[in-house]
């Protein structure tokens, strides 16, 4: 099967996650999405992150409804600080009869060769990327040697930080998180403080 691995903190995920999640399984040629929570770095203080079995089961909620959506554990059983690449090859060991490709945003692609171990990933796994919204300048000499494939999907500018700022500020953003998250969220007063 081949998947495309999303990775992020989803904190909280919302609605723009999911866009992406679904137009990249609806329209390529990717037949799963897993979610992939990133775990808290231990070395890094972040008060805003929400432990990590939280953001997993929201992942979970927001879901429910996309079969061929899967939230992902993974990276909670690695050693931390993890890497992208050890991420890979835990996967490729556990599911050798699956395909594992990236899926990232234009702005990530700019960074992947300073990734640990670059040249494996795009030796061994294909390269998804969404549009976003930037100011930098092409950056078509990155790609020699990818195998990208750059995908028209909606350009979606929705932040988590968006979101968690505005809920403390006690503003509504109720329509940018799926119904399940955001009672989540209310319920456990998550982000209030």
């Amino acid at each position: 099967m081949k998947i495309g691995l999303y990775f992020g903190t989803f904190n909280p995920i919302h609605v723009g996650h999911l866009i992406i999640a679904n137009h990249m399984v609806e329209h390529t040629d990717l037949e799963q999405i897993w979610m992939v929570v990133t775990p808290h770095n231990p070395l890094k203080q972040k008060s805003t992150l929400l432990d990590d079995y939280h953001r997993l089961h929201l992942v979970r909620l927001a879901i429910e409804d996309y079969p061929k959506l899967k939230a992902s554990d993974v990276e909670f059983k690695l050693p931390q600080p993890n890497y992208t690449v050890t991420t890979l090859v835990h996967l490729l060991e556990h599911y050798p009869q699956h395909e594992f490709s990236l899926i990232m945003g234009e702005d990530n692609l700019k960074s992947l060769q300073k990734w640990k171990n670059f040249e494996y990933i795009i030796q061994h796994h294909d390269i998804y990327v969404y549009p976003r919204i930037s100011d930098e300048s092409d950056t078509t000499e990155i790609h020699t040697g990818i195998r990208l494939h750059k995908i028209a999907a909606p350009i979606v500018e929705i932040s988590s930080t968006f979101i968690r700022e505005n809920i403390k500020a006690k503003k509504n953003i109720q329509p940018l998180l799926p119904l399940r998250v955001w009672e989540y969220l209310d319920h456990n007063n998550f982000y209030k403080k």
